[in-house]
């Protein structure tokens, strides 16, 4: 079963990379600007105080960078990725500091911006530890997603083993109340009917998902 899971998502994968290369990068800008305009309206963002939000890849997907500007610009505290245990696939979320921090940010894997563990010369709070709050919303990217709010990451596994660990569950809430609404953004063409994002026992749905068109939820 397990073998079949996998094989199915990688021909989705597959299939959604080849769907998404075609897109000019006039339609995804066009996009992402509809996409943001609608996730800056939403009460979950509106209410909440520390952030975390995916940087995005240079093609392919929802561009971020006009959701990280107005984190800052709200007042918000905003967390980005970064990759701590590569070979075990494990990353946190580190604190930006401004938008000068936000720019000096070099690139890393998949050419994505990625902070150093230090700022100033002091550790920079994360979110699964060194910050006084929990966060309180967590912005993902995928691959595809479905309108039974299943996600189809990019096959590391990253956002639902930090999740697992962050709620201090393999799928729910702690006993502390460490969960944070999950809200994707996606393209028009990676929102897919209900069931057709394969799924396993470890792979987490999210709360809502924000396309150019709308939301699903």
């Amino acid at each position: 079963m397990a073998t079949l899971l996998k094989s199915q998502k990688t021909a989705l994968r597959k299939s959604m990379r080849g769907i998404l290369a075609n897109l000019s990068p006039d339609e995804i800008q066009a996009q992402s600007r509809q996409i943001t305009n609608t996730l800056l309206a939403l009460p979950e963002f509106q209410q909440s105080k520390n952030v975390s939000c995916f940087l995005s890849m240079p093609a392919a997907e929802v561009d971020t960078s006009a959701v990280v500007a107005a984190i800052l610009h709200a007042g918000k505290n905003l967390y980005v990725p970064k990759t701590t245990d590569k070979e075990r696939g494990v990353m946190d979320f580190f604190q930006i500091f401004g938008e000068d921090d936000l720019r000096a940010l070099p690139r890393g894997l998949w050419g994505i911006r990625e902070p150093e563990r230090e700022y100033m010369g002091q550790p920079r709070p994360t979110g699964d530890g060194g910050s006084p709050e929990p966060l309180d919303l967590i912005v993902m990217p995928g691959v595809a997603f479905d309108r039974s709010l299943s996600r189809l990451g990019y096959g590391k596994g990253y956002y639902d083993r930090f999740l697992a660990t962050y709620t201090g569950t393999g799928n729910g809430e702690s006993e502390q109340g460490l969960r944070p609404r999950l809200v994707a953004l996606a393209l028009r063409e990676q929102i897919l009917e209900a069931g057709q994002v394969p799924v396993g026992e470890t792979d987490w749905k999210v709360d809502v998902i924000v396309g150019p068109d709308g939301i699903v939820s």
